[in-house]
């Protein structure tokens, strides 16, 4: 009879952001991967963001994509890692009175109590930051591959038609273009 060994991941993977460290679930089951970025991918239907065409983009829903996108990762994080990572505080007086996992149970709480303003508290990062780690989840809950709710435009490009390892190698290319 064969014996098949599997092995679960016990310790939190880490993603190290200059100085801060965050931690993310060892193991994260396929169907919530992908039902937590399936609810990514319909933010950003909403917003109706095209990625090839930002400089037509509302700077609003831009900012918005970045707070879906903070919001799906930090689901992915363990507790402490993703409160400082993404929290939105109401605060009255100067005062925090609580801290909120996203911007609308933020608002909602906020809304609540007279004279509260929501802030973004939590860690604040580059774009290109925040991308980076989008695809570093993707491959490691994934498995490599994108989920098949993620739109065309964020998916590996096919290899060109013809076939594989016929064509110009890239040192003839070079010498090709030589002189031009």
């Amino acid at each position: 009879m064969a014996k098949k060994q599997f092995t679960l991941n016990t310790t939190p993977h880490e993603a190290e952001i200059g100085d801060v460290t965050l931690l993310f679930q060892p193991e994260v089951l396929g169907d919530e991967f992908l039902d937590r970025y399936e609810q990514l991918q319909e933010a950003n239907k909403r917003l109706n963001i095209d990625p090839a065409n930002m400089a037509d983009t509302d700077l609003s829903k831009i900012r918005e994509a970045a707070v879906a996108m903070r919001v799906f990762l930090a689901s992915l994080m363990l507790p402490e890692s993703a409160h400082e990572f993404a929290r939105w505080d109401v605060v009255v007086a100067g005062k925090v009175v609580s801290s909120h996992p996203n911007p609308d149970e933020a608002a909602g709480a906020a809304a609540k109590r007279k004279g509260a303003t929501v802030k973004d508290a939590g860690h604040r990062f580059p774009d290109r930051v925040l991308v980076e780690l989008m695809e570093w989840v993707v491959e490691l809950y994934g498995g490599g591959q994108r989920p098949p709710t993620s739109s065309g435009v964020s998916s590996p490009a096919s290899p060109p038609p013809g076939r594989r390892g016929k064509g110009v190698s890239p040192s003839r290319a070079s010498t090709s273009t030589r002189g031009r």
